[in-house]
């Protein structure tokens, strides 16, 4: 049996914890926005992430309404994607909280009122989303930076790292005439890696990079960019499969550190969910 469509003047709040401790006053004025806008308001107050998805598996016809910051948004996103519901009802964010910087780019208001307001007034705005082949999202950005290469969980390698740094700084000679160690991309932190987009070997682990970004640009597309220690603009391409492997790298989804991991495939889903946004 199909679910119901929801009703737009229905809502769940899902409040986060973290929200109602840091900023009390701001958790009730979006209360206040929301139950005199809305035909009917029901409050969740979940105290974990399982809570989080059983609170929206079991949210009906309401439209989902969270409040808090983007790892709020996000663990909602994670929820509804895992019940394979994230394309049913669009999803609402009211920023509370300091980390607010990706529901921004979305185009979520930075303010508790217009945002609050956008709710119950605005547009549903369809965005991609990336899924990578170990079931991880990603709403923004995703970055491997450069000083992933060769990282592991033993607890001797920072140490070994910094002892290593020591070593190269007592015995460097002395820089002349401003092309010393330490001058130029050359010296930077850099990785090996196998890019491939679509397929296409972009670069191989012969070819040292400094740090790899992707996020979703045009629909169904992923924007690729690879910087090169010898090369002073990025390798740019547009893809909607890539994959990369190398050493035991990290990655950073969304501002979430995650691996390490030898090999990862990300996959764009075209307009896989529906955003809150302020009318235009």
């Amino acid at each position: 049996m199909s679910a119901q469509p929801p009703d737009g003047r229905q809502l769940l709040v899902v409040i986060d914890p973290a929200a109602r401790a840091v900023d009390g006053e701001s958790v009730r004025i979006a209360k206040d926005v929301l139950c005199a806008g809305a035909s009917s308001v029901k409050i969740a107050l979940p105290d974990s992430a399982e809570e989080v998805a059983r609170v929206l598996s079991h949210r009906g016809r309401r439209r989902p309404v969270v409040l808090g910051d983007d790892r709020t948004l996000l663990r909602a996103v994670r929820a509804l994607h895992h019940e394979r519901a994230l394309g049913e009802a669009p999803l609402a964010l009211v920023p509370i909280g300091p980390r607010s910087s990706l529901a921004r780019a979305l185009g979520v208001p930075g303010q508790v009122l217009p945002a609050a307001r956008a709710v119950l007034d605005g547009m549903d705005r369809e965005l991609d989303l990336l899924v990578d082949d170990s079931g991880g999202i990603v709403l923004g950005t995703l970055r491997i930076p450069s000083d992933s290469a060769g990282s592991s969980s033993h607890w001797w390698s920072p140490v070994e790292r910094t002892a290593r740094s020591l070593v190269r700084t007592l015995t460097m000679p002395a820089p002349s005439n401003g092309h010393g160690p330490g001058h130029g991309h050359g010296h930077a932190p850099r990785q090996r890696l196998r890019i491939e987009a679509d397929g296409v070997v972009l670069v191989d682990l012969d070819h040292p990079v400094h740090e790899v970004s992707f996020r979703t640009v045009n629909p169904g597309l992923i924007e690729v960019r690879v910087s090169h220690p010898d090369s002073p603009e990025p390798l740019c391409v547009e893809a909607a499969t890539v994959t990369v492997s190398g050493r035991d790298f990290r990655y950073r989804a969304d501002s979430a550190l995650a691996g390490p991991v030898r090999t990862r495939t990300w996959t764009v889903q075209p307009g896989a969910w529906r955003l809150t946004v302020p009318r235009v």
